[in-house]
């Protein structure tokens, strides 16, 4: 007994030293995985505060100190540049292209962290997956709830997945209950966006052209034909955008529910059209388009969208085409 009270035992002198530092990786690393746990999306938020305006699911352009007056001729209700902008963009998807959906995550989350972003506008611009709760098998509901819990960004509307059944009718109708807005409660953007899972935007580029356009009665995309740069009867369905005014008039509107099911970029026309809607036309001809192959002749220096990203390659291509995916020197991974 005495032999043993002289000298220590060599497991008692590795706890006195472990003990510290496990309670030290306890406070850093299991109290911040425990909370993660019970809330993943408050969790996140914190995680990603020192980043520019990034918050789980939401991509967010900061404002830059000094702002560019860049005018492209699209509108003549300029609004007021203390305003802030905001935009809804609605990538729509089919619930089992989960790993198409972290790509398009990530290439939008990443582009708040490169000069172009940061020299936008004071904007705001959210990004959501949309999708159809119908059919879901059981396999894709389970890892679509994952991602609504993970990141916040999922929007399942209560549709038959069909590009011509209806869904997009589903998805600008559905937003003013979702959201909990009414014409007397306000808007919670100014634009909402319907875009392609095949089609990559420069969030930059697209706020730039919005700060001169009219915010009300408001029809934005690639117009056809081309050659009807002022007032196209409809916008390519790689993706367009409505003023929150039109959003809340489809919502209600008798006519464009009759008239829901068709070739959705054509209908989604058609229903302006008839009800006379739609007055300011932007047309952002050639800014998007389609890939047409990896060369940089090919991509436009002021493109707002890429269409016809179907194959992962294309995608590569585009991202690594504008930066996206640049590594910088310090980076640990910038060794091979």
């Amino acid at each position: 007994m005495s032999t043993y009270l002289k000298k220590s035992s060599p497991y008692t002198v590795s706890l006195i030293v472990l003990l510290p530092l496990t309670l030290i990786l306890c406070f850093t690393f299991l109290l911040p995985l425990s909370a993660y746990l019970r809330n993943p999306l408050a969790a996140t938020t914190v995680a990603t505060s020192a980043c520019v305006g990034t918050t789980a699911g939401v991509v967010r352009v900061a404002p830059a100190a000094a702002v560019d007056d860049v005018g492209d001729g699209v509108g003549s209700q300029r609004p007021a540049q203390t305003e802030l902008m905001s935009v809804l963009v609605g990538v729509h998807t089919m619930p089992g292209k989960h790993s198409r959906r972290h790509l398009i995550r990530m290439a939008y989350a990443l582009q708040q962290q490169t000069p172009p972003a940061l020299r936008a506008a004071a904007a705001r611009v959210d990004v959501r997956f949309v999708l159809c709760a119908r059919p879901m098998p059981p396999e894709h509901r389970a890892f679509v709830a994952l991602e609504a819990r993970a990141y916040g960004d999922v929007l399942v509307l209560d549709c038959a997945e069909n590009a011509e059944e209806g869904k997009t009718y589903t998805y600008f109708a559905s937003l003013p209950a979702k959201l909990g807005f009414t014409r007397s409660g306000g808007r919670p953007y100014d634009y909402v966006m319907k875009v392609d899972d095949d089609t990559f935007l420069r969030l930059d580029a697209l706020v730039d052209t919005l700060r001169s356009a009219p915010r009300e009665d408001m029809y934005c995309g690639v117009g056809l034909p081309f050659h009807d740069r002022e007032f196209p009867p409809f916008m390519l369905g790689m993706g367009y955008l409505l003023s929150w005014d039109l959003v809340e008039w489809i919502a209600t509107s008798d006519m464009v529910r009759r008239e829901a099911k068709g070739v959705e970029d054509l209908t989604t026309g058609k229903w302006l059209n008839m009800g006379h809607k739609a007055k300011n036309r932007v047309n952002i001809f050639p800014r998007m388009y389609d890939y047409k192959s990896p060369k940089a002749e090919d991509f436009l220096e002021n493109t707002i969208g890429v269409h016809q990203l179907k194959q992962d390659l294309r995608w590569a291509h585009t991202l690594e085409h504008f930066n996206v995916t640049r590594l910088e020197p310090s980076s640990k991974l910038h060794n091979f």
